[in-house]
């Protein structure tokens, strides 16, 4: 017997940039290529040039470098319906071209700028069907904008917390297998049994997307700790060791709190 296969939910898109900023979403007609894209422009006062951008939904992100031509510098994610989108004109990007990353709905991936053939500072964003085909009325943030208008945005993007996760920080194969919960955040372990290797890394969960104190360490027994700390928007590390067989001492902090584990999860 047939056993019906189970669509994936379609995915909402939210707007690219940070909680609460508006920016004009302008889908204009004729003449943009491809038609349907959105191209994200100031808005009043707001300049756009230099703005965070954030994925809309959690995927897969891929990142292309078309050097002074066409997209610039570029990112297109695949998503878990088999949509696909696209984000141009990048001045920089979290990875370098032929790298991707696994992202949730509001990581980072890179600032808006004019690389590639853009006359000035815009975001350049396409939703895409699993074939490749260009949405010409796209939802975003629960507004549609259909060929020829140009409506405001506020974004709700990255507004309930972190946006980014310790296996998205850490990487491909890493699994969590202790945290420590502190004042201002989280420090976790984590573990890639293909490799061998441990990963801490510490996640803010205050002063988001503004620079503060925060630290991750890693320590094998018998071996240096290893620490990354700074003034971070969202996390420090990742830090990552090799220790199959060993215990290590890991921890981290976020202003004055801290945490130092004791030698375990030996071997």
């Amino acid at each position: 017997m047939l056993i019906p296969q189970t669509a994936s939910a379609a995915v909402a898109h939210k707007s690219p940039f940070n909680c609460g900023k508006t920016f004009n979403a302008n889908n204009w007609y004729p003449g943009h290529r491809p038609s349907g894209s959105i191209d994200w422009q100031d808005y009043g006062s707001d300049d756009i040039n230099g703005e965070a951008v954030r994925a809309t939904a959690a995927g897969t992100a891929y990142f292309y470098d078309a050097g002074s031509t066409s997209y610039g510098k570029w990112i297109e994610i695949h998503h878990s319906d088999g949509t696909r989108t696209r984000y141009a004109h990048l001045a920089t990007m979290v990875r370098a071209a032929g790298a991707s990353l696994s992202v949730g709905q509001g990581t980072q991936i890179g600032t808006v700028g004019s690389s590639g053939g853009s006359s000035a500072p815009h975001l350049h964003y396409e939703q895409r069907s699993s074939g490749g085909v260009v949405d010409t009325s796209p939802t975003v943030d629960g507004v549609t904008i259909a060929l020829g208008q140009k409506k405001p945005v506020t974004s709700t993007n990255a507004c309930s917390g972190n946006p980014y996760t310790p296996q998205e920080v850490c990487g491909s194969g890493y699994s969590v297998v202790d945290s420590a919960a502190l004042s201002g955040g989280t420090t976790y372990l984590l573990y890639n049994s293909g490799n061998g290797y441990n990963c801490v890394v510490t996640l803010k969960s205050v002063s988001l997307g503004t620079p503060s104190p925060v630290s991750a360490f890693l320590e094998p027994q018998g071996e240096s700790r290893v620490t990354d700390s700074g003034s971070f928007g969202y996390y420090a590390g990742p830090v990552r060791l090799s220790a199959p067989g060993q215990c290590v001492r890991w921890g981290g902090s976020v202003g004055s709190s801290s945490y130092t584990s004791p030698f375990e999860h030996c071997g």
